[in-house]
């Protein structure tokens, strides 16, 4: 899994320094976008043919560690 996140970059030169896969201008909210709106990993693959199947997995391990959280505390105000 952690092999998978090296192919998520962070880049203040490519897309205003959003995650984005190996350098390229796909960030990764697209993929993650384009996934929830019921692509398929194959859809995706044949609509950006430099992605690899592993770029898909790279973005969804991406998103599930930032998911995890410790806890979240209720502010009063």
């Amino acid at each position: 899994m952690e092999n998978l996140l090296t192919r998520i970059t962070l880049n203040p030169a490519i897309c205003h320094g959003k995650p984005t896969i190996r350098n390229k201008r796909y960030p990764v909210e697209l993929i993650l976008d384009l996934l929830s709106a019921g692509m398929t990993h194959e859809e995706i693959l044949t609509d950006y043919p430099t992605l690899e199947e592993a770029d898909i997995l790279a973005c969804l391990t991406y998103a599930a560690k930032l998911s995890r959280v410790k806890s979240i505390q209720k502010v009063i105000s």
